[in-house]
């Protein structure tokens, strides 16, 4: 006797289907469901809110299971997506009338973080990135394309954390990487980065896309290229022309800065709440276009070093901003311009649709109005590459006009698409299908008139086919066998005839074969676009550019800024009331106090003192943000503004605890600190906020007097250095290449006034207990905190006032000098060794300055 299976054949399919994507919820084609099964079922009913029922619920192992509409899925995976999930879509692939036995299913596609195509996941002007990370023995080497507009790039790494700043720089959603390669950088892009973390199927990576590889044959880096393009062609399972040759850059030859720098001048994420609003980012926006607005992120997270190029978009920037009128003819034109490069994309991978179509076409069709303004703009040849790259492409244009209606349905199979004259045969149906429906409407007039009812009608249902409808309370009136009963209502009957059928089975041939011949004629006018792919995705890169550059136009026009003059051969920087472009914005030009910089004359170090809430964090960030303004190549906040060109930039602003990583602020601080100190060169701009504050006053200020002389001694980079110790203002006395800064705030009747105006020298004092005040501490509280700081200053005093009588000759100073040669006396001698076994890390400062008082008159009673 036969032994049973377990499954249903049904199941069994199921089964191994799974087997071979167990990281990956799997969605299971059921007629006009997909259906999950088992720990997936489980699982996405929990997080999708789904009803979780069960198969076979009289068995005794019963199979939970959920499922969701197929015309409504997308909605439900890009909810999976966004959580860092991967969906494997199974899909019918045969017809299941003609299918023998169970019908053939097979997965079509993997849809994962970093290969989302269209959905709300994807923001439409940010890109979305999948990387691939891989040893290549003396470097690390990185890979990452977008599949939504084909970009795809490489580039090798020295450092692991390089590698998590460019990653995060990138915005990357997906990380490829072999699984026994980096565990620890896998951990940390997994948990501190939140990143999707993927493995290869197999060790030798195969693809069918090697002539996008041709110039990395033999060298280290197509090891990466390879695992990237195999998880591409592993998941996606279809074409992916669209994907560019691969471009090899190095992260050396752009402005080179951290996630550290990134997070604390709010460049695209702002600290209060994540949000694009209230960034650098939100301020520069005005691009008019979603591949423009890209562009703009781009150039943002990769400011330039070249100088030229640098210097090639301010001059575009400086001609628009001259003219006024074509500037805005610009800008009404790029409202036109939809996402060519995400539509190129859709095309090659075939799921565009003929709306997609007619959004290609109206944007092509705008192409010969922007050559015209740029010719007008190009007097002085600033835009000679530009115009070069502005292509028409009439023969896309052309196609489809001529073929697509101009309100076509989402729906590529179900007709309506093409127009008429476009070809012969489909017109032959198109005409048949008319007149059918226009011998309906002829016959309902007819058979109204000779059976007497009036609200006859004639309907049709995909079921039952055409049919003659008649109310219930008419019935009566038809005579005997006029018509052939077809179907029974509650409240009406339907009929036939065999002249009703004959034209039924011409119409449906008809619109059966209409509709499969137009979407065979869509087909082929997406591959006639599909091989004019390179052109498009050219043509979009270039628009991009001009409309990022229009955005640097607006916007220092719109807030007054100014072009920077860059230097080659110094490092000086002057820059004449400077402001912070993003907190301008939100006060008012009016409200925002403006501030010098000047680091000239061998001035190398600005050590800012002032209090707390003053505006020395901004005063920094300020200088950064224009710095970084101007090697993007837009102007700057500031009335005159003469900088180097910078090769990095480092800062360390604000107190954060890194609770996931186990980093305390001062470890936080110390590892931002040590990132600066190690990497900078004298071509670099660092800014320190603070430094030593998170430890003891004493381990602090020792941390931040040797940092700073490091920085001024060693690496010699332009930097801004705030603190609270005021003792580093002496400093200034034998550091020649530091001056002393400082905000101004004064009293007025015993309130705390900020003027936010950077003032030369150092502040007299912290105004900590004032800074309380205004933070509205109870008064009290500020009293007793005002007595006890005006005693700790006073035996400050005491204990620190010179000793030495202020006419001492020569002679009785070296006198002194030599008495410490002579042999100690045994209180001495006691006083040494309990400074040998004061632990001073466990020490406060307070405990220090009374033990040192008990010391001191431990020596005087002798």
């Amino acid at each position: 006797m036969p032994q049973k299976t377990k499954h249903t054949p049904m199941m069994e399919q199921y089964l191994a289907i799974k087997k071979q994507y167990p990281y990956a919820f799997l969605f299971y084609r059921l007629g006009d469901f997909y259906e999950l099964f088992f720990e997936d079922a489980v699982k996405v009913a929990r997080l999708l809110e789904l009803t979780l029922t069960s198969r076979n619920k009289n068995a005794d192992e019963q199979i939970p299971m959920c499922g969701v509409p197929h015309h409504a899925a997308s909605g439900y995976i890009d909810s999976l997506i966004e959580m860092g999930y991967k969906v494997a879509i199974c899909e019918q692939v045969e017809d299941p009338k003609l299918a023998k036995g169970m019908v053939k299913r097979e997965v079509v596609q993997v849809v994962t973080p970093g290969t989302v195509m269209q959905s709300k996941t994807v923001n439409a002007k940010e890109n979305n990135y999948l990387a691939a990370i891989a040893d290549l023995g003396t470097s690390i080497g990185l890979s990452y394309a977008d599949l939504t507009t084909g970009e795809l790039k490489v580039t090798e790494i020295e450092t692991v954390q390089d590698v998590i700043n460019e990653i995060t720089a990138l915005n990357c959603r997906e990380i490829i990487v072999e699984p026994g390669e980096f565990l620890n950088l896998q951990e940390t892009l997994s948990q501190n980065y939140n990143l999707s973390i993927s493995h290869p199927t197999e060790s030798m990576y195969t693809h069918s896309l090697e002539n996008l590889t041709t110039d990395f044959t033999g060298r280290s880096e197509i090891r990466v290229i390879d695992l990237l393009l195999h998880y591409l062609s592993e998941t996606q399972m279809r074409s992916l022309d669209h994907l560019q040759v691969v471009q090899r850059y190095e992260i050396s030859h752009y402005l080179v800065y951290g996630q550290d720098a990134r997070r604390n001048l709010e460049l695209t994420k702002s600290l209060r709440d994540g949000s694009k609003k209230g960034t650098l980012l939100w301020l520069l926006d005005e691009t008019k276009t979603a591949m423009g607005g890209r562009m703009l992120r781009s150039w943002l997270e990769k400011p330039l070093i070249q100088k030229k190029k640098i210097e090639e978009r301010l001059n575009i920037v400086e001609g628009l901003l001259t003219h006024f009128f074509e500037r805005n003819d610009l800008i009404d034109v790029l409202k036109n311009i939809y996402d060519l490069e995400r539509l190129a994309g859709r095309v090659a991978f075939g799921t565009v649709n003929a709306r997609d179509l007619i959004q290609l076409k109206q944007s092509l069709s705008q192409v010969p109005y922007l050559i015209d303004i740029i010719k007008g703009l190009n007097i002085e040849g600033h835009w000679d590459n530009y115009l070069g790259q502005l292509d028409p492409i009439d023969e896309v244009k052309d196609i489809i006009e001529k073929a697509i209606f101009e309100e076509p349905p989402l729906s590529i199979t179900d007709g309506d698409i093409i127009k008429k004259g476009f070809h012969e045969q489909l017109d032959v149906y198109k005409e048949a299908m008319t007149n059918g429906k226009q011998w309906m409407a002829e016959l309902e007039q007819k058979e109204r008139a000779a059976t007497g009812i009036k609200n006859l009608k004639i309907g049709f249902n995909k079921v039952f086919g055409y049919y003659i409808e008649i109310s219930k309370g008419n019935v009566s009136k038809l005579e005997e066998g006029r018509y052939e009963r077809k179907q029974t209502l509650s409240n009406a009957e339907r009929y036939s005839t065999p002249e009703l059928k004959e034209k039924e089975a011409l119409i449906l041939e008809a619109e059966e074969k209409s509709k499969n011949l137009e979407y065979e004629l869509f087909v082929e006018v997406r591959q006639t676009i599909k091989n004019q792919i390179d052109r498009l995705q050219d043509l979009a890169r270039t628009i991009a550019k001009i409309d990022a550059l229009q955005s640097f136009a607006t916007v220092s026009e719109e807030y007054n800024y100014v072009r920077p003059k860059l230097k080659e051969d110094s490092q000086d920087i002057f820059i004449k009331n400077g402001r912070h472009p993003v907190v301008e914005k939100v006060m008012g030009e009016q409200s925002y106090v403006p501030n010098d910089v000047e680091l000239t004359d061998g001035t190398s170090v600005l050590l800012i003192t002032g209090p707390n809430m003053s505006g020395k964090s901004t005063f920094m960030r300020q200088l950064a943000l224009t710095v970084i303004m101007g090697q993007m190549g837009c102007f700057v906040p500031a009335e005159e503004a003469s900088i180097p060109v910078f090769d990095r930039l480092f800062t360390r602003i604000g107190a954060m605890d890194d609770l996931i990583g186990g980093q305390s602020t001062f470890m936080v601080e110390m590892n931002e600190t040590n990132q600066a100190i190690q990497h900078a060169t004298s071509n670099s701009l660092l800014l320190f906020d603070e430094i030593g504050r998170g430890t003891a006053t004493y381990d602090g200020m020792a941390l931040a007097e040797a940092i700073i002389e490091y920085v001024h001694d060693t690496i010699k980079a332009k930097t801004l250095f705030s603190t609270h110790y005021h003792e580093l203002t002496i400093l200034e006395e034998r550091l020649s290449g530091l001056e002393n800064v400082h905000v101004g705030a004064v009293e007025d009747d015993g309130d705390l006034v900020f003027l936010h105006k950077m003032m030369p020298g150092p502040a007299d004092k912290s105004y900590g207990v004032q800074v309380a005040k205004l933070a509205g501490l109870p008064t009290s509280l500020l009293n007793r905190a005002g007595k006890i700081l005006k005693d700790l200053e006073q035996k400050e005093e005491h204990l620190f006032e010179k000793k030495v009588p202020e006419k001492m000759t020569v002679i009785e100073e070296s006198q002194t000098q030599l008495d410490l040669f002579e042999e100690l006396t045994d209180s001495e001698k006691e006083t040494l060794n309990a400074l040998r076994k004061l632990n001073i890390l466990n020490t406060t400062p307070i405990e220090a300055l009374q033990l040192l008082s008990q010391l001191q008159d431990n020596i005087k009673s002798d």
